[in-house]
């Protein structure tokens, strides 16, 4: 999957999990909010729209985008 592909089909509702070093993580939303969520410890970043979620929420300080190379599916 690309990164654009994976922007979208979020956009268009569907939620994600993925592993970065091991964890796993959950990109998900509900009526009112968008989570990116790490589920070892339910730690969990809250914003209010998809694009918020991509431009801001934040692994190791670094975008879902920025590594995007070391993100499995």
């Amino acid at each position: 999957m690309e990164y654009n592909e994976l922007v979208e089909r979020f956009e268009m509702g569907e939620e994600f999990q993925f592993y970065y070093k091991n964890d796993s993580y959950w990109i998900s939303q509900n009526e009112e909010e968008y989570f990116l969520t790490r589920e070892r410890d339910s730690f969990s970043q809250s914003f209010e729209s998809s694009r918020e979620l991509f431009v801001n929420g934040k692994i190791d300080d670094k975008t879902i985008l920025e590594l995007w190379e070391e993100i499995e599916f």
